[in-house]
């Protein structure tokens, strides 16, 4: 999900022998976003648990993975998916790129993160969940001595123009949840003049997340030149050097939208009880407690430990915007195409 910086649609083999090696098992596909990130050794250790190596196959952001999974559903790319959200679950679930299955190991505690019956519930397993939400650089608006903005309001004042950058919601996750939280702020009739005022305001459209994050926004570990960026509420901790006891940048935790990201078994998977285990794996504690470390993310696991930093400086909005999936999935293609006319004319 973050803070990874990948491309293209690319193969890359984790673990394990490949298949053209005499009597090798076959590896299995786990198709995923271009910011997925495991620690060294993590996917090896499910290859030592079943026999089976696993290749990750890179396919963009989330909203470009699950548009080319539903391009290529008559022929899968793999096996598993991860990294289709709450925002983009059911488009997936309806053009049937998905196996029913969800891990065996859901406890119940879980349930929060679930979605609902018909829309991705019996398909989809949850895995991590975190805010999207309007990041700030501390240090650029210290220097500068301009207050920084706390709203979303406050985005469409002169004196943030030209400074804030979001991601496309057309082909971004984080895109389509911060125009989300502008739908649930605004509401149907109100949220278009409010972006064509951040347009107007000159607000930059990014194609995705590492673009946004690392090429435009002015944080310490970015090389960009504006200070206001969409980002998640975790995204703090990866810019704390050792010793520092504040965050060089913020979150305005009156701007998030809450995503949660989820695995599922690929329809035509060959196999199937292989790609049920590895989803499982995923929810297993040796995943979702390097989750936070690796993708700043949010582990749906109540098992799974915080890592310093991330446990100190990673922050949870209390009060997220909310749109339902059920809205989404009804409203989605319109709130894009009247989005594109306003963003991207």
């Amino acid at each position: 999900m973050r803070h990874l910086i990948a491309g293209g649609l690319v193969l890359v083999a984790l673990a394990g022998c490949t298949a053209a090696q005499s009597g090798a098992p076959e590896p299995l596909v786990l198709v995923t976003h271009d910011s997925f990130a495991l620690s060294e050794g993590i996917l090896e250790q499910f290859t030592e648990q079943t026999g089976i190596p696993v290749q990750v196959q890179s396919a963009g952001d989330a909203g470009q993975l699950v548009n080319t999974l539903v391009l290529t559903k008559d022929s899968p790319l793999g096996d598993v998916v991860f990294g289709i959200d709450n925002t983009f679950a059911s488009r997936a679930v309806q053009n049937g790129v998905l196996a029913d299955y969800t891990s065996k190991d859901l406890t119940g505690a879980e349930d929060a993160f679930l979605l609902p019956e018909g829309q991705g519930r019996e398909q989809l397993t949850p895995i991590d969940s975190g805010d999207v939400c309007v990041n700030v650089d501390h240090e650029w608006f210290a220097e500068h001595g301009i207050a920084e903005p706390t709203t979303l309001d406050d985005l469409v004042k002169p004196e943030y123009k030209d400074l804030f950058v979001t991601e496309a919601a057309n082909s971004s996750s984080p895109g389509l949840a911060f125009l989300l939280a502008t739908i649930a702020k605004y509401g149907d009739d109100g949220w278009q003049d409010y972006w064509t005022k951040l347009m107007a305001n000159g607000t930059k459209i990014a194609a995705g997340w590492s673009d946004a994050y690392y090429v435009d926004f002015s944080g310490p570990s970015s090389e960009g030149d504006r200070p206001i960026v969409v980002s998640y509420a975790s995204s703090p901790p990866v810019e704390v050097q050792e010793g520092d006891t504040v965050a060089p940048t913020g979150v305005l935790l009156d701007t998030c939208f809450r995503q949660t990201e989820y695995a599922g078994v690929l329809a035509g998977t060959k196999n199937q009880e292989g790609a049920q285990k590895l989803v499982d794996f995923l929810l297993s504690t040796v995943v979702q407690d390097d989750l936070p470390a690796m993708m700043y993310v949010f582990p749906v696991n109540p098992d799974a430990t915080l890592p310093e930093p991330f446990a100190t400086f990673a922050q949870v909005a209390e009060n997220p915007f909310e749109v339902s999936p059920a809205d989404i999935d009804t409203n989605r293609e319109r709130w894009l195409t009247e989005w594109a006319a306003i963003a991207q004319p």
